[in-house]
């Protein structure tokens, strides 16, 4: 199986140095998930420098987390939600993380926002609300690593909500498979985030986040996260046909 990164941003380099960029991290992540393919290649493509791919280029594509917003006045941010429609249409999977979660959103059909509620960093939980084929191993819950400010409001019209959150109601969907045509998995949530990569994203933010929230998502680093099942979940989606 082929994964296309769409890497949306780049981890600060004092960060990269010892945490590895965005695309380093989903490897590891996808690497590491139950039952991976025998085989298994990723090919990074730079979106905020306009480099797309052929939609057929890559089995399945992740779009990653960004410092950006859905709704900011970016060239290639546009042309990135076209890909994404083009790569379904084409029959691939799509899985966005993040900012890719609201993008899907934003630009078939739903919104995206900043938060009423401000910044949300640390480990949050959102519950499962609709059971879907790949959710395997089960779960009635997940647990992952935040650290957004905007939000999506509202979903498009076809989309599926599997995850609710008490801060993120919107915190996960999919845009499910029609005959001929590929699908969307979302997620608000870092999967790909370790604790110690949060806790020094969330120090270089300080100022940003305020003490208060800071010291609360630092605390919240001793939850156990269900990363390794939002990976199983996010393979079995990339390598499910139809």
């Amino acid at each position: 199986m082929r994964v296309g990164i769409l890497r949306a941003d780049s981890v600060k380099p004092e960060l990269a140095r010892q945490h590895g960029d965005y695309p380093d991290m989903f490897r590891t992540l996808l690497r590491g998930a139950p039952e991976p393919p025998t085989r298994l290649e990723f090919e990074d493509y730079d979106v905020c420098s306009g480099a797309l791919p052929p939609a057929e280029a890559c089995d399945g594509y992740l779009i990653t987390g960004s410092r950006h917003s859905v709704y900011d006045d970016l060239p290639w941010i546009e042309p990135l939600a076209r890909f994404a429609g083009a790569a379904m249409d084409a029959g691939r999977r799509v899985v966005g993380i993040c900012f890719g979660h609201q993008l899907i959103a934003h630009f078939f059909g739903g919104e995206t926002r900043r938060a009423e509620t401000g910044w949300c960093v640390g480990v949050h939980t959102a519950r499962i609300v609709e059971r879907r084929p790949w959710m395997e191993p089960p779960a009635e819950a997940l647990r992952l690593l935040a650290s957004h400010q905007d939000q999506v409001v509202r979903l498009p019209p076809a989309a599926v909500p599997f995850a609710a959150g008490d801060t993120c109601p919107h915190a996960g969907f999919e845009l499910a498979a029609t005959r001929g045509r590929g699908a969307a998995l979302t997620l608000q949530g870092h999967p790909e985030f370790t604790p110690a990569y949060a806790r020094a994203l969330m120090d270089s933010r300080v100022d940003a986040l305020g003490a208060q929230r800071h010291e609360a998502g630092v605390a919240s680093l001793t939850v156990p996260t269900s990363h390794d099942v939002a990976a199983a979940w996010m393979m079995r989606f990339l390598g499910a046909e139809g």
